[in-house]
């Protein structure tokens, strides 16, 4: 399955700047693993040492969040978009 990936400002430098990517996978996992495999050092960045999603990352197949589809299980239809977007956390 071919899915269209919207890369965050924050991880552009591994896409060359690109704001959306293709990558292939019939779930997250096989995304994110496609993703690695065309940008290299990306997957660190959505995944911890433990091989799962960050906690400060958010991943949106569709408009649905990925932790209530499954998470890196979460399908990954073809033709979807898929959005990671880093959580952003200030104050006064």
């Amino acid at each position: 399955m071919s899915v269209n990936v919207r890369i965050p400002t924050i991880l552009r430098t591994y896409t060359g700047g690109k704001t959306e990517v293709s990558a292939e996978g019939a779930n997250l996992a096989e995304v994110i693993e496609s993703l690695e495999k065309s940008h290299p050092g990306i997957a660190a960045r959505v995944l911890d040492d433990q091989g799962k999603l960050r906690r400060f990352v958010n991943v949106y197949v569709n408009d649905d969040d990925v932790r209530f589809e499954g998470g890196l299980e979460a399908v990954t239809p073809d033709g979807a978009g898929v959005s990671i977007i880093p959580a952003v956390a200030g104050g006064c």
